[in-house]
């Protein structure tokens, strides 16, 4: 996460992540389904309007470190040293991403979002943004004039590399079988893409 470098940027986001804190513990305590921005407000000492100005929705507040990851994944593209070879980057990307979603205590968060239809489909949207997003970065940084198929897919299969992860015993042997198909595709693709 970026760290705010003036008071104001920070008391934002000391704010921010009040919110989300205490989101998650309530939504964990009570269940998602039962507790309403308002409770969430209410309990963090905080407007709901200031909520809002925060977070666009309920589901958004599950998923605080959304646009994070995001910038994650297209900054290990644009980011990366001029020598590092742009799979190896993703990799290296998913697997600090993983290890966050893996991390211990992110069970019973991971079981709340397969709980609810709601925070799945927002997760799906989530990841499909994330897709268009590294699509768009894998295109620029071939030097093509807009995202190619083969961008596309590439960026759906690295997206969704970091759910298959979380879901497997061993996340990081999972990254890295994943990533040497992804590799195979990029490589079979690269006459198409450049």
């Amino acid at each position: 996460m970026t760290v705010p470098t003036g008071r104001r940027e920070r008391k934002k986001a000391a704010t921010r992540q009040k919110i989300a804190d205490t989101a998650l513990r309530l939504f964990l305590e009570r269940g998602y389904d039962a507790v309403g921005i308002r409770d969430v407000a209410a309990e963090a000492d905080v407007a709901v309007t200031t909520l809002f100005a925060h977070f666009a929705s309920k589901e958004a507040l599950v998923f605080e470190r959304d646009r994070d990851f995001e910038r994650r994944l297209t900054e290990a593209v644009t980011g990366r040293a001029p020598d590092e070879p742009l799979m190896s980057a993703l990799r290296r990307e998913v697997q600090a991403l993983v290890a966050h979603c893996a991390a211990p205590g992110a069970a019973p968060v991971w079981r709340m979002i397969d709980a609810s239809p709601a925070l799945r489909q927002y997760e799906e949207s989530m990841m499909a943004r994330h897709a268009d997003s590294l699509a768009a970065a894998l295109a620029a940084d071939l030097g093509l004039p807009g995202t190619t198929t083969a961008c596309r897919a590439i960026a759906r299969f690295v997206v969704d590399a970091r759910a298959l992860a979380r879901e497997a015993d061993d996340p990081r042997a999972a990254v890295d079988e994943i990533f040497r198909m992804i590799e195979a595709a990029w490589e079979a693709a690269g006459a198409r893409t450049s």
